[in-house]
């Protein structure tokens, strides 16, 4: 709660923006934002998909509001960053998913701070390649797709996603942009074993992703999936050096971890 905290809670505000640090509950925001960096949620802040360890609401989604992407890069402009974090909700009501917000915030954010890279976290589009080529067109710097679970855990964990299609949305850009860093993340302690962690792993780099997150599970209310089980850091220490004999670039396992946590140092 320091004054950089307090600043970007007024400038968020003021600009009408929603951040995935607020709207998930995310541990970090004190952390983050004292040191001047979020994630922007674009498209709204309520999601057209129910998972089941998501604190964003969800229900009927919000009008598309063209002008966001403007503010969007005024609040990175007004914080001076050099890297900027862009997710969404899910918009399972739109044609392109909403690739075409990510563009052009992408485009907003270049144009008003040429210097400052861009990751995106993106969701999978219901698998379409064209709207993904929407946002790869526009050349973000990271392109983050998290996978979040095992597959025996979907049904659970990812109503209305697939896991295969998560494999194929990250495979498509590595197929479409070859030179484009792609990043994916699990939560682990829902239930899943070491084993089919392992698996996950290696199902990802099989689609050549270089950026692997592994952060711990934790319950945003009562109303959620529960936590099965705390991962010892021992266990996150293990898989970091896993990830790395298997040829990820950059692993970011701990407890804390979440997939846009210190995403400037891991694209660096």
């Amino acid at each position: 709660m320091g004054d950089n905290y307090r600043e970007l809670k007024e400038l968020v505000q003021t600009l009408q923006l929603h951040t995935v640090c607020e709207s998930a509950a995310c541990p970090n925001i004190g952390d983050c934002w004292n040191r001047r960096t979020a994630t922007f949620m674009i498209l709204g802040n309520v999601c057209t998909r129910r998972c089941g360890f998501c604190s964003v609401q969800k229900g009927g989604p919000l009008p598309v509001d063209y002008d966001e992407p403007r503010r969007v890069a005024e609040a990175c402009a007004a914080l001076g960053l050099k890297f900027a974090v862009i997710t969404s909700v899910n918009r399972d009501d739109r044609k392109d998913g909403g690739a075409e917000l990510f563009a052009l915030t992408i485009r907003a954010i270049r144009e008003r701070l040429p210097g400052c890279g861009v990751e995106v976290l993106v969701p999978d589009f219901q698998g379409s390649h064209a709207a993904m080529d929407l946002v790869l067109d526009a050349r973000p710097d990271i392109l983050n797709h998290n996978t979040e679970t095992v597959p025996r855990l979907y049904r659970q964990v990812r109503l209305g996603a697939r896991y295969e299609r998560s494999l194929d949305v990250l495979a498509y850009v590595k197929q479409a942009a070859p030179g484009t860093p792609t990043k994916s993340g699990l939560m682990l302690g829902l239930g899943e074993t070491l084993e089919e962690v392992a698996a996950v792993m290696r199902d990802l780099r099989s689609a050549n992703v270089d950026i692997l997150t592994l952060g711990q599970y934790l319950r945003p209310s009562a109303r959620h999936l529960p936590i099965i089980r705390y991962v010892p850091v021992e266990e996150f220490a293990e898989l970091k050096r896993l990830g790395y004999d298997m040829g990820f670039r950059h692993v970011e396992s701990g407890p804390l971890v979440r997939s846009s946590y210190h995403a400037a140092d891991a694209a660096q």
